[in-house]
């Protein structure tokens, strides 16, 4: 990781060697907080930040789910990622709003500790690390939506995409894909997954699954340039036999999928359809698309 000058906690900057936490921090012994990963990108108008006001009221919400009452609001915390973002002085790179139930109190109950916000951001570069990966099929189930909350991002719960990711860079693979608890395609251990099959967009219902931003946001921009997309439930069997397969993601932005298990995806290629969708988000992303102007806070 490299690291910038501040990170934001509690209403002020604070130097990036002094963002530390007492030991007995209740999140970091039971998971029960809740972030967001965020973007911003190098633009003609200065810095960007990727559909700011989404990511933020979806960092309430998972809040919610764990009773957490934010001492700021959604607004107070927008400006407070913008101060954190020209503090550092960085064109682009990853933001990171944590909420998190503070020191003070052990138990699962969390009421009584203290609720703590920080704002980190730092350079980061290709998430995955490849234009294109393989990946596994996990033996890890994705946990199942009555286990948890499966539309908030929750700390904890990420245990489950930890194992996924362990097996599948074990066995050489450069990410995992899990399925949900009836068997069917859920997700990347921090990515939504598409298939294109005979020049339609498919991606898996809601339901036990991340509703991804860069999900939501690949959706609209396929719709815009006229191709079919469509949610719903999709086999192992229908995803390796599709044209085209993809990841998207905050930080794996849109990634094809060249390999599942040891199935060959189309011609081993990202296809088409997957470089045009990719090249408008990214141009979208840097503000070269008028029309997507609206996800960009400028800063």
């Amino acid at each position: 990781m490299e690291k910038t000058e501040n990170i934001w906690m509690d209403g002020k900057l604070v130097a990036w060697e002094d963002a530390k936490i007492h030991v007995l921090t209740h999140t970091l012994h039971y998971g029960s907080g809740v972030f967001e990963g965020i973007r911003f990108y190098e633009t003609d108008k200065g810095p960007a930040i990727f559909r700011l006001h989404d990511h933020m009221a979806r960092l309430f919400h998972s809040a919610s789910t764990l009773e957490m009452k934010v001492p700021y609001s959604i607004k107070e915390l927008e400006k407070a990622v913008v101060e954190t973002v020209k503090a550092n002085k960085i064109t682009s790179g990853y933001i990171r709003p944590l909420v998190y139930y503070g020191y003070g109190k052990m138990g699962l109950y969390p009421h009584g500790a203290p609720v703590n916000v920080s704002i980190a951001v730092w350079p980061w570069g290709a998430y995955l690390g490849h234009d294109a990966v393989k990946v596994k099929v996990s033996s890890f189930v994705r946990v199942h939506p009555r286990s948890f909350v499966s539309e908030a991002k929750v700390c904890g719960s990420y245990v489950n995409s930890i194992n996924a990711s362990l097996e599948a860079k074990r066995e050489g693979y450069g990410e995992a894909l899990m399925l949900d608890y009836k068997g069917f395609v859920a997700e990347g251990p921090g990515e939504n997954v598409f298939m294109v099959k005979d020049g339609t967009l498919i991606t898996p219902s809601l339901g036990s699954i991340l509703p991804g931003i860069t999900r939501n946001s690949i959706i609209q921009i396929a719709r815009d340039e006229g191709i079919s997309a469509a949610e719903k439930n999709i086999t192992v069997e229908e995803l390796k036999s599709a044209d085209e397969v993809f990841f998207t993601g905050t930080a794996a932005e849109v990634t094809a999928i060249f390999q599942i298990d040891n199935d060959q995806i189309g011609d081993g290629n990202a296809g088409p359809i997957t470089d045009k969708l990719k090249k408008i988000y990214l141009d979208a992303v840097h503000g070269k698309v008028k029309k997507y102007d609206r996800w960009l806070r400028y800063c």
